[in-house]
């Protein structure tokens, strides 16, 4: 089982940048899939990026070029830097890892990420 911890949500202007963070404790880092889902009011929780073990990335079209996710094993923490934020990346950005080979994926507490001017 994995516990993870959000931080560094806030808010922020249009064309800001902020750099969410997550902090993994309790098993092995290395052997979860990390991902960054967001989920606006009124609607489904979205994928937006994800990074596997071995650091293949993969993001949704709506934050290609301007997030970029990264992990530091060593520190079991994943990164998602988030550069040139929009008023519709408002949302609650969830942390989550996934262990490919049973299938158990687990979730963060959320961090409110507000694009606003």
């Amino acid at each position: 089982q994995v516990q993870l911890v959000e931080s560094g949500g806030g808010l922020v202007q249009p064309g800001g940048s902020l750099r969410l963070s997550c902090a993994a404790s309790g098993s092995r880092f290395t052997i979860y899939r990390m991902g960054w889902y967001r989920q606006a009011p009124g609607k489904q929780r979205e994928l937006v990026a994800h990074i596997s073990s071995g650091g293949s990335t993969s993001y949704a079209d709506s934050v290609k070029g301007r997030f970029t996710i990264s992990r530091d094993n060593a520190k079991n923490t994943v990164y998602l830097q988030m550069n040139s934020l929009k008023p519709e990346d408002t949302a609650v950005y969830y942390c989550n890892a996934y262990q490919p080979l049973t299938g158990y994926a687990y979730w963060g507490q959320g961090t409110q990420v507000t694009v606003s001017s």
